[in-house]
């Protein structure tokens, strides 16, 4: 794979330990699982990295687990109530899950099962406009798969991973309809009649964080609030023409507490509830009561519910029937450079026919990466590899490719497959023969195991890789060019260039070699040629090699004005060969994995098993570069060199740049005020930012500063 084609900037290191998910019928270790940073500033093997030392966690344990050992511990908050834990992964049913959500799927599920307890999947599902019945049965089989890694005894029986039934919010309606009733008795919430543009308007914030403006509404009397929410559920009022809010802090410096909304009135048809609710509740206000509602106690979420924790708090806390009470925490969610997750861009790559349906291969989505070949342990690799932190980081492709290469190595028969076939003829030999004994995996013995052997076929009559022979070899190639050179094929002989024949076109069409008898076993004794892969032409077979790359070049952030993402999709995300694959590839195992020798990793495509059925494979993951490693699918649209000057240009544009001035000309638009420093201090909603964040933008800056003294000083 052309790498450089798909540079991007890596991001800032993981802050905090990593958890390391495991089968808790295995002995606990104390040694320590990787940095969280490595995984955000290297390619190293992640085997390699789990052997360093999380800076602040001697015992290997991540912040989530200590907190969860913590309330089990005597004394602890689930000792004292008796309880087992209970996580839940509660996706919307309105849209397919991604790369990301198997982070969160393998937290929620694996945290739960560590500790004895259990995980519910619940679906979100208190919008409506955008549920579909089909979103709810993918996201089921979704998570069952990506859950496979975890090795739980339930699943072993034929289970699903998570408690019981599959829960819905919408299966609590009248129960959080109840809890709103009580705020607004209680003098808790209210129903304001503001129009929306009012609402906005009076909410404050902006670049000053100006504060809030009480509606004139918000102090209506609870039997009058009462009336008006009932005739909201009963359909008298518009849709946007009444809110439930609750009675907080219009001056709160968090935003979200500043009288934040409960219902609002929508007249759509819900999938499972149909037409029975007018009003619907609004996700701040569901979240907790639903959690509370199941007995939920870890709520752990992604950072950017940070902001939302204490609204979470105060509802908890204010309703009087409340029948249990949750805690929250939050994680850094996953983010893979050149990952394109927003579902609103997923749809439109799928709806525009950028690609080919919800499973592409090259999409990052859960079904996606699962029909590409990944497995389910690949993407807990992944997830132990890059850890749990509480500082937002972007974890480089290169290092998600060497967690799925770990995982397939040790359990991809080797097999040879040619995918750019050039005919070979071997002049001196004139029979058919076949290699006994050849098995799947190096450390398997044939004779010890004859089910793991297969047998090759060997005649006059080959075909090698194009790449293997060069007319003008460079200086370090050692394969086939000049007259005389000499290969060793893969389990046979070595084989020697007499002829090279060309079409009218000067297109090289077929070579014409000589063999060493001597050499079908062994390595010469006086020479040491290079090994090619090969297949025999009489009896192998024609079959589609998909070489999947990156799905979008490096994309500029922010992006140019009048251009869009779409501007940017990889001409090469996948590249079709018209293969030559040995015999045994002839009737594939959907769950098989395949090491094509000095090729790539590879996995059956659903088209080898529907009809018309079709040979095809798909490349999981290349095998690890090399300084003379073959580009098979041609130079891409970027040279290293290009690459590196691009770099180099950005770098002198940033430069320039100083320090107070670089996140209000870089990134203006996310934020909306600054420090002295110019560090920001609130998003463009005038929420102010977590400590976290702003923590890691000080680093940012910190950076910036030195690489402008760093050009000044040259000047």
């Amino acid at each position: 794979m052309t790498s450089t084609a798909y540079l991007a900037q890596l991001g800032i290191p993981f802050g905090g330990p990593p958890v390391i998910l495991k089968d808790p019928a295995e002995e606990f270790q104390a040694s320590p699982p990787a940095k969280a940073a490595s995984a955000a500033t290297s390619s190293k093997a992640p085997t390699e990295a789990k052997s360093e030392k999380a800076d602040g966690a001697p015992d290997g344990r991540s912040f989530l687990e200590k907190w969860i050992e913590a309330d089990l511990a005597k004394g602890g908050r689930c000792e004292k109530l008796k309880e087992k834990v209970l996580t839940r992964f509660p996706p919307e049913p309105n849209g397919y899950l991604h790369i990301g959500h198997a982070k969160s799927i393998m937290i929620n599920f694996g945290l739960a099962y560590k500790y004895g307890g259990q995980c519910n999947l619940r679906f979100d599902d208190t919008n409506p406009d955008t549920e579909e019945t089909e979103y709810v049965e993918a996201i089921q089989e979704d998570v069952a798969w990506v859950c496979q890694a975890l090795n739980m005894e339930k699943m072993k029986k034929g289970g699903k991973p998570w408690k019981d039934e599959v829960l819905y919010a919408s299966d609590y309606f009248q129960q959080m309809y109840d809890f709103a009733i009580d705020l607004i008795k209680h003098g808790k919430a209210y129903v304001d009649s503001q129009t929306p543009e009012e609402v906005q308007k009076n909410r404050g914030g902006g670049p000053n964080n100006l504060p809030g403006v009480d509606s004139k509404f918000r102090n209506r009397s609870v039997e009058e609030n009462l009336k008006l929410f009932q005739e909201m559920q009963d359909g008298k009022h518009a849709e946007g023409s009444q809110l439930l809010r609750a009675k907080i802090d219009m001056q709160h410096p968090n935003m979200n507490m500043r009288d934040p909304p409960m219902y609002r009135i929508r007249f759509s048809s819900h999938h499972r509830s149909g037409d029975k609710w007018k009003v619907y509740p609004m996700y701040d206000f569901a979240h907790g009561n639903e959690d509370a509602i199941e007995g939920v106690t870890h709520s752990i979420c992604t950072l950017e519910f940070e902001n939302h924790r204490a609204l979470y708090d105060w509802f908890l806390d204010n309703c009087s029937i409340i029948p249990s009470r949750p805690y929250q925490k939050e994680f850094a969610r996953l983010e893979v450079q050149g990952a394109v997750t927003s579902k609103r861009k997923l749809l439109r790559l799928v709806k525009e026919g950028h690609v080919s349906g919800w499973d592409d291969p090259r999409l990052l989505t859960i079904r996606g990466i699962r029909r590409r070949g990944v497995r389910p342990q690949g993407l807990k690799c992944m997830a132990d590899g890059v850890g749990v932190s509480d500082r937002n980081s972007t974890t480089p492709w290169d290092f998600v490719e060497e967690c799925w290469r770990e995982d397939l190595e040790p359990i991809s028969k080797r097999r040879l497959a040619v995918l750019d076939p050039l005919e070979v003829e071997i002049v001196d030999y004139n029979k058919e023969e076949l290699i006994e004994g050849i098995t799947d995996l190096p450390e398997q013995s044939a004779s010890s195991d004859p089910s793991c052997a297969r047998t090759l076929s060997f005649s006059k009559s080959l075909f090698i890789d194009r790449g293997d022979y060069q007319e003008n070899p460079p200086e370090g190639y050692f394969r086939l060019g000049a007259i005389g050179s000499e290969v060793k094929l893969r389990h046979s002989y070595v084989i020697k260039l007499k002829e090279v024949i060309k079409d009218k076109s000067g297109t090289v069409t077929k070579l014409k070699c000589s063999h060493d008898p001597a050499t079908r076993d062994t390595m010469p004794a006086d020479r040491k040629p290079k090994v090619i892969h090969w297949v025999n032409a009489k009896d192998c077979l024609d079959a589609e090699v998909r070489l999947i790359n990156p799905l979008f070049l490096a994309m500029p952030d922010p992006m140019p004005e009048g251009k869009d993402f779409l501007d940017y999709i990889n001409p090469e995300a996948m590249v079709r060969c018209a293969a030559k694959v040995e015999k045994a590839l002839g009737k594939p195992v959907l769950e098989d994995r395949y090491q094509f020798e000095r090729v790539g990793y590879f996995a059956p495509d659903y088209d080898c098993f529907s009809e018309p059925k079709k040979l095809s494979f798909n490349r999981v993951v290349p095998l690890k570069e090399s300084a003379d490693k073959k580009k098979i699918e041609g130079k891409g649209t970027a040279s290293r060199k290009e690459a590196q000057q691009a770099q180099l240009a950005e770098k002198e544009r940033l430069q320039k740049i100083p320090p107070e001035e670089f996140f209000k000309s870089e990134r203006g638009a996310e934020f909306s005020a600054y420090d002295e420093q110019g560090v920001p201090t609130h998003d463009k909603e005038g929420n102010a930012l977590p400590k976290s964040a702003m923590k890691k933008l000080a680093k940012d800056l910190e950076k910036q500063k030195k690489l402008y003294e760093s050009w000044k000083a040259s000047k």
